[in-house]
């Protein structure tokens, strides 16, 4: 069978090294949990810098609970973490989560049971209590960095003074727990694989300004997760670097991994309804509607010089940042991508990211001069999503932008 070049299945593409670095993050902790080393469980927004330096293996519960999901099985352990006690309302990740460190085993994604659990405050308050349940169901140690919602513009340098400190203590205490040791050294060279990597990857999600974008924006979505579990590593730079590379041939060539006409061009906000990923894809592409641009996607771009920089950024995240912050990042975005319109996913998982996107979207679509659509889902949570209202809204927003095409 001929492999198509770019491809999945093409050994020199971006796209089968991302796929072969995410998964070997996987691997790469089994074997080392086989081996009797001490392996993590890692929030996503937590330091991933802290154990890269470390050299200990970690893994990511939202990115199982993700991939659980995205492979039809997002259900069945959310029912068993509810059949627990554990009730409907809150995050799927987390009843995910909860559920497999019941059963232990789920064939869709296993990954090597933790040793300690390392979470940071700077996503939501309900993955503080799902790290602190896990935590003391599986009698383990819970490393926990307080990062404080910023009302104002910049971060403080007593912000960082505070937030430094903790940082140092999870450093002592992985050394105690693991008996591995930091290095100055070694930190330097994360860092610079790091911001290697997002540099490569901001570069890549920012050539969606060509006209058509030379991507599908949901190539972003899977490719993520490099950024999540392994932006501190060489190989990560060196596939995001080339990933950026091809973007950059396809817009000379005039190819695009869209594979239809791009009449419109959107921003997606929030996370992806993964179980259900197919359905919203289709439901774009088939009208010709390129989501061109997501915050999701560029929130795991760090870049910065020293340790008190890395500090800053993760003081920065989406989700520890006011209401005018967070929309200012999202029109320069949607001016410098250029959007037709926004589609806003109203997450019933995600109830700290959806509960300011009303007001936040408006002013969005104000300041853009562009139509917003929202539409009921769920990260992770099949139960919560209706294919047909979500048709109805793309509908909706497509009739928008064809009738402000027409006028313009």
């Amino acid at each position: 069978m001929e492999v198509r070049k770019g491809s999945s299945q093409d050994p020199n593409s971006a796209k089968y090294k991302l796929n072969q670095i995410a998964a070997k993050a996987y691997s790469d902790a089994q074997a080392a949990k086989e081996r009797g080393e001490k392996v993590g469980w890692c929030a996503s927004n937590f330091p991933v810098e802290l154990p890269e330096t470390l050299g200990i293996p970690v893994c990511y519960p939202e990115n199982q609970a993700a991939g659980i999901a995205a492979r039809g099985q997002g259900e069945k352990l959310c029912s068993i973490a509810e059949d627990e006690g554990y009730s409907n309302d809150i995050c799927a990740y987390a009843r995910i989560s909860l559920a497999y460190a019941k059963i232990k085993d789920e064939p869709a994604q296993n990954m090597p049971m933790p040793d300690f659990m390392l979470c940071c405050n700077n996503i939501c308050s309900c993955m503080t209590k799902w790290y602190e349940n896990l935590s003391k169901e599986l009698g383990i140690p819970l490393i926990m960095i307080d990062i404080p919602f910023n009302p104002d513009n910049e971060v403080s340098r007593d912000e960082i003074e505070y937030v430094k400190a903790q940082f140092l203590d999870a450093v002592r205490q992985l050394e105690e727990i693991t008996g591995k040791k930091w290095s100055d050294e070694r930190f330097r060279e994360v860092m610079a694989n790091s911001c290697r990597t997002s540099r490569a990857w901001l570069e890549a999600t920012a050539l969606a300004a060509a006209r058509p974008s030379p991507f599908n924006g949901f190539d972003l979505l899977n490719h993520m997760a490099v950024m999540v579990t392994a932006r501190g590593k060489p190989e990560a730079a060196e596939a995001m670097e080339l990933l950026a590379k091809e973007y950059r041939e396809n817009i000379e060539n005039g190819e695009s991994t869209f594979r239809a006409e791009e009449k419109y061009r959107i921003m997606f906000e929030g996370i992806a309804c993964w179980p259900w990923l197919r359905v919203t894809s289709t439901g774009l592409k088939s009208r010709g509607i390129n989501m061109v641009s997501t915050i999701y996607a560029d929130a795991f771009g760090f870049i910065y010089d020293d340790f008190d920089g890395m500090i800053e950024a993760y003081c920065k995240v989406p989700n520890a940042i006011n209401l005018e912050t967070a929309r200012d990042k999202r029109i320069r975005l949607c001016n410098a991508i250029g959007v037709d319109g926004l589609l806003v996913h109203t997450n019933r998982s995600c109830k700290l990211w959806s509960g300011f996107m009303p007001e936040m979207s408006r002013q969005i679509g104000e300041a853009c001069d562009i139509p917003v659509v929202s539409f009921d889902g769920d990260q992770a949570d099949p139960r919560n999503f209706s294919e047909a209202q979500y048709d109805t809204r793309v509908q909706g927003l497509t009739e928008i932008m064809e009738s402000r095409k027409a006028g313009a």
